[in-house]
């Protein structure tokens, strides 16, 4: 099946019957290209298509704040994990000052202990 075409001749007529042909024909063809059910498809789509991008803007915000959430918690324990290299550090400082002391007295041990010997054996 063609489809009729809707070009009209129009002979010698005045402007406004002119407008008001073309108008007519216009909304013959939103008759014959949309009928009813398509109109109130297209407002249906026109309506999920707000709430899909409603719903896409609260998953934005919701991404955007556990992404704060998380950069924020990496950030916490980056800080703690400092600290705790920070007293580790120190605790080593202490240690190696307490081993260097021990081995001092140690050695002024073993001289006194040296000595007595020497001398009880002369």
């Amino acid at each position: 099946m063609e489809r009729p075409s809707l070009e009209i001749n129009l002979p010698n007529t005045d402007e406004e019957g002119k407008l008001y042909v073309v108008d007519s024909l216009n909304n013959l063809n939103k008759l014959n290209a949309c009928p009813d059910e398509s109109q109130h498809a297209l407002e249906t789509t026109a309506g999920n298509n707000t709430r899909n991008q409603c719903l896409f803007f609260i998953i934005f915000i919701l991404t955007l704040i556990v992404s704060l959430a998380l950069v924020s918690f990496v950030i916490f324990l980056i800080i703690q994990t400092r600290n705790k290299m920070d007293q580790i550090s120190s605790r080593l400082l202490s240690e190696k000052k307490n081993i260097e002391e021990l081995k001092k007295i140690n050695n002024m041990i073993l001289k006194l202990s040296k000595r007595k010997i020497l001398e009880k054996n002369i």
